[in-house]
């Protein structure tokens, strides 16, 4: 699999915390301070950076305040190429932020680079495990919608080789999975891979929020839940796509081996 941390490539993270980001992740890159809400660490952060990963955290609601303007420093410090983590139907959809973000890299004195990701599976093995390890349920308010889920490890490929390869520039990519399926389906391949029954909930929009908010999830991050969510819903989110393939030389993580990979975060703890 593709990795920017084989080679010669120097990696920089910014993050608001170096200390707990080193415990994580180690000591093969560079770490950087940076927050989108602390403009003052934005200089050095970006400081002799050629291309630059970005990813607009869930929790910061006001583009133009916060991510536009980080855009356009890394832009005045020499960034030349940006790519960008959106969503699929980004360039269709008003309410999601990401396509404000995409509309301003377009102006920015910067080549760009998108990468339309479709739902994340290990959305699954976070916001959604403990409903799906304590509850045996999939909480989820999509309706009978289909999703073409893909693998974050896949998307960390594709990325890799946008930001190192030739020819990626002023370019989008829709990012997704081999298949789509409706919850009701991935209800039952976590069911046989698992080897428990597991259900699909399919609550209302108002009793999802309540869910997610009860258990603490941030309001801007819930909200951007809901509309992918609603995209499901509404039948456009179910698109398959090979720009995964094209980009890093194979077919895509299927579910049903996500599943395996992750079986034992969605162990309840009763079990262990």
């Amino acid at each position: 699999m593709t990795s920017l941390v084989d080679g010669d490539i120097t990696v920089r993270a910014g993050v608001r915390d170096i200390a707990r980001a080193r415990e994580r992740f180690g000591d093969g890159i560079e770490y950087a301070e940076f927050d989108f809400q602390r403009p003052e660490t934005w200089g050095a952060a970006f400081d002799g950076i050629d291309a630059l990963f970005l990813i607009r955290p869930p929790t910061i609601g006001r583009v133009k305040r916060h991510i536009t303007p980080a855009i356009d420093a890394a832009a005045r410090m020499g960034v030349e190429h940006v790519v960008f983590l959106s969503v699929l139907g980004a360039e269709r959809n008003p309410i999601l932020p990401h396509r404000r973000i995409e509309a301003h890299l377009r102006d920015a004195d910067v080549n760009y680079t998108f990468l339309r990701a479709s739902f994340f599976m290990q959305n699954l093995a976070e916001v959604h495990r403990e409903a799906i390890a304590e509850r045996d349920e999939i909480f989820v308010p999509a309706g009978n919608g289909k999703t073409s889920f893909v693998d974050a490890r896949d998307i960390g490929a594709a990325a890799a080789v946008a930001l190192t390869g030739p020819g990626h520039e002023n370019r989008a990519y829709d990012i997704t999975g081999p298949a789509a399926f409706d919850y009701a389906t991935v209800a039952e391949i976590f069911s046989d891979v698992l080897d428990r029954p597991i259900g699909y909930a399919n609550p209302s929009i108002p009793a999802f929020v309540r869910r997610l908010r009860a258990e603490g999830q941030p309001l801007a991050f819930v909200l951007v839940m809901v509309g992918i969510y609603t995209i499901a819903r509404l039948g456009f989110a179910g698109r398959v796509s090979r720009d995964v393939e094209a980009l890093i030389g194979r077919e895509p993580i299927p579910l049903e081996r996500f599943v395996a990979d992750y079986a034992d975060a969605f162990e309840s703890a009763q079990a262990e």
